[in-house]
């Protein structure tokens, strides 16, 4: 049987995800509106829904959006999709997001990247922005069967758990694990020391590790470097 997410459904997003253009090569929604969490935002059953849109051309896929979605752009869709596209790709995490959308029923936001910075991302981390936000569960609503994508979602959850090794003992449970894999996009986050809830990413993942272990399951029983009990939830 599935793994149940929160009241927000497939229907949901589907229905949500027909808003926009269709050539997208990665679609996902995220966050406390789609997985519970502990702490003060565990009961936001109509939490805000946190989506990423991954285009081959985003040139292209602005230019259609802003037809369709004109209000949903700032001022800066005066100046045109190229312009935006420049935005997005050069500054930042390499990607663009627009915030406090209402879009069927559900209020939203979504952030736009290109595959190929999204590629890069997850195979060098480069910001680990994107590619951190998929080391945690999340709700791929979309992916097309572009190869070198799927490889490099794949090596992107085996660096993440290569990296966690290394700052784990001898032997630790699923739980320790998975507390040092969500740790790692947050690791040189500025908001971790000001501003943000110290407690965050244990509020993530303790309410989650059925999902972190469906995600990373098979990935620990293939890895040769370590022992995974996994009806004790223990590894060595």
């Amino acid at each position: 049987m599935a793994l149940q997410t929160l009241q927000s459904s497939w229907v949901t997003f589907r229905k949500i995800l027909s808003h926009f253009p269709e050539e997208l090569s990665l679609a996902f929604v995220y966050g406390s509106g789609v997985y519970r969490q502990a702490g003060p935002s565990s009961d936001q059953k109509n939490a805000m829904l946190d989506f990423v849109f991954t285009v081959d051309d985003p040139v292209a896929w602005h230019s259609k959006n802003l037809k369709k979605n004109w209000s949903h752009y700032s001022f800066l869709k005066v100046l045109g999709p190229k312009i935006i596209t420049s935005i997005q790709n050069n500054y930042g995490a390499g990607v663009y997001y627009n915030s406090l959308i209402m879009c069927n029923g559900r209020l939203i936001k979504y952030g736009v990247i290109s595959t190929n910075v999204l590629i890069e991302d997850l195979l060098n981390w480069n910001n680990l922005y994107i590619a951190g936000r998929l080391q945690k569960p999340v709700k791929i609503i979309s992916v097309n069967e572009d190869v070198t994508l799927r490889s490099a979602l794949d090596r992107n959850l085996k660096s993440a758990v290569t990296a966690a090794f290394l700052m784990l003992p001898e032997s630790f449970s699923e739980e320790d694990l998975f507390i040092e894999i969500a740790g790692l996009s947050y690791s040189g986050d500025f908001r971790m020391v000001v501003g943000e809830d110290k407690t965050k990413v244990l509020n993530i993942v303790k309410p989650n590790i059925a999902h972190f272990r469906e995600l990373y399951g098979s990935i620990l029983q293939e890895n040769p470097q370590v022992v995974y009990k996994s009806q004790q939830g223990w590894l060595e």
